[in-house]
């Protein structure tokens, strides 16, 4: 057996989540590889709306194990809320959740730094969701982190101290007005760490070759997004982990021989949250119904989205580093209704047509060259058949699928798990 791979390949909120739902009936294991409370998985079935930040997205599905992975970082206090949250629909998720003891803790002083650090730079802020991911993962290449399977320790709150002591050292560093009474965030901490140490922790990678010497199949889950990945995004402008398929091996412990098919997760457009350079970016009409009809606010910050045309060039750079073999499109019933489209198939790069993605990609280096579509008027969301899309769709996808020399097997035409047509 071999681990497949579930990838955003965008600047994230592609839809991850809601195609991990769709596909867990075919899998034993869900894991999650990387990240932390920054990802939002929005899923939405029966009626009701459930937005993840750490659990797998396979949490709703009785028969799936739900494994978060040694590369992820764990906040205490928002794992418990979502364990709440979870209380609430009567999931029994201590026989199916598995945490990783080697998947580091975020700490409150690590959402302090974030926010410290944040405030120092000013203008020059990279938009962080101030969830204390990148503090504690530079913890984590520092050698100091505090890890699942320290709480099974006897003098973990020593090494807790000594580290919350540093942090508050280096927050007073930035000479920023932060206020905060770290007595309170330190009581919620502690209460959401006994709430963690009733689950269950495992020596994950072992587990993970176990499972696949048995024959299980596995589908390992990305958070973000290809294009915020820390060594192939756009840097400074990326989240502190790598979101690529090289991700999944070091956050699960998985061997690149036993990775199998690795499907990739795009809009039918484009959109960004935070500070960045994003070629295709609209300021008009066209980006505000993007929008308005796409709900583009972030399920994590609720930040609105800045939305675009589809980058084509940044998309086929995302399938590269990725090996993508399969495509899943998201939200095409938000482009209902456009006169016309158009997809960014190259960049004026300083002066000279490009069609690979640069260095750089700020405006004044970068200009995108357009090829303009057909829209349709159809309402996708009803539709349940390939056979019911409309001809101006299927041309669009087929020109996509001709560029990117991959398969579109997934369209989404809705927010529900009901609403995808499988082609």
């Amino acid at each position: 057996m071999a681990v497949d791979l579930l990838l955003g390949l965008q600047w994230g909120d592609e839809g991850k989540g809601k195609i991990v739902d769709v596909l867990t009936p075919n899998y034993n294991i869900i894991a999650r590889f990387q990240g932390g409370p920054n990802a939002g998985h929005t899923l939405v079935f029966n009626g009701m709306k459930h937005v993840l930040h750490t659990i797998p997205s396979g949490i709703f599905h009785d028969d799936a194990i739900n494994l978060v992975g040694n590369g992820v970082v764990i906040d205490p206090v928002i794992f418990k809320n979502e364990l709440e949250k979870l209380d609430d629909q009567n999931l029994d998720y201590t026989k199916s959740l598995r945490l990783s003891r080697k998947a580091h803790l975020i700490l409150p002083t690590h959402r302090l730094l974030d926010a410290a650090s944040e405030i120092a730079k000013g203008k020059a802020k990279i938009g962080s969701t101030l969830k204390g991911i990148g503090p504690t993962y530079m913890d984590k290449t520092g050698r100091n982190g505090i890890r699942i399977g320290d709480l099974e320790l006897t003098n973990w709150k020593e090494k807790y101290r000594a580290l919350a002591n540093k942090h508050e050292r280096m927050i007073a560093f930035y000479k920023v007005d932060l206020q905060y009474n770290l007595d309170e965030l330190e009581t919620e901490f502690f209460k959401a760490i006994e709430t963690l140490k009733a689950l269950t922790f495992i020596d994950s990678e072992e587990y993970i070759h176990q499972s696949l010497k048995e024959g299980k199949s596995i589908l390992a889950e990305g958070a973000q997004g290809s294009l915020l990945d820390i060594d192939f995004g756009t840097y400074p402008f990326v989240t502190s982990s790598n979101t690529t398929a090289a991700g999944a091996c070091t956050g699960l412990g998985v061997a690149p021989n036993k990775i199998g098919d690795v499907f990739g997760i795009f809009k039918a457009y484009t959109t960004r949250v935070g500070s960045g350079p994003f070629p295709t970016e609209l300021f008009d009409e066209d980006g505000e119904t993007m929008g308005r009809v796409g709900q583009e606010f972030g399920a994590t910050t609720g930040r609105s989205r800045r939305c675009g045309w589809l980058d084509l060039v940044a998309l086929r750079y995302a399938c590269q580093i990725n090996g993508v073999t399969q495509l899943m499109m998201m939200k095409g019933d938000v482009l209902s209704g456009f006169k016309t489209l158009k997809v960014c198939t190259a960049y004026n790069y300083k002066g000279k047509v490009i069609t690979h993605l640069p260095y750089n990609i700020e405006a004044e280096n970068v200009t995108p060259i357009y090829t303009e579509f057909k829209g349709w008027s159809e309402d996708l969301t009803t539709m349940d058949d390939a056979s019911q899309l409309p001809k101006e769709l299927n041309d669009y996808i087929a020109f996509l699928e001709e560029e990117l020399d991959i398969p579109i097997k997934i369209v989404s035409v809705g927010p529900d798990r009901k609403q995808t047509i499988f082609r």
